[in-house]
């Protein structure tokens, strides 16, 4: 396992490092890039967007045509690690108002 340091280029910074890898979407389990993707968190219960990808706590990736199959596997779940179902109206409300394409 490199150190944080190996695999950093002298000049880039942690975050451009860290988009350098591929996330895999919860829905349809395919990898990507982190620009390609939504990384969602967990705020009191309620799955939130976190489109620039800097909030704490466990994220989870995901597409976001993706989020209807996510609901349906049951994947928030999952990934946030939770025992309860997560409300989605945030997530849903959010995507919705992106534009098509």
């Amino acid at each position: 396992r490199l150190r944080l340091s190996e695999w950093i280029r002298s000049g880039d910074t942690v975050s451009s490092a860290r988009m350098a890898c591929e996330r895999t979407c919860i829905g349809c389990r395919r990898q990507d890039s982190p620009e390609d993707l939504l990384r969602v968190v967990l705020d009191n219960g309620v799955v939130t967007p976190d489109p620039r990808a800097i909030r704490q706590g466990r994220g989870a990736w995901l597409h976001p045509a993706c989020w209807e199959v996510a609901e349906r596997r049951k994947a928030f779940g999952r990934a946030l690690r939770v025992s309860v179902a997560p409300d989605l109206s945030v997530l849903r409300t959010y995507i919705e108002s992106l534009p098509a394409g």
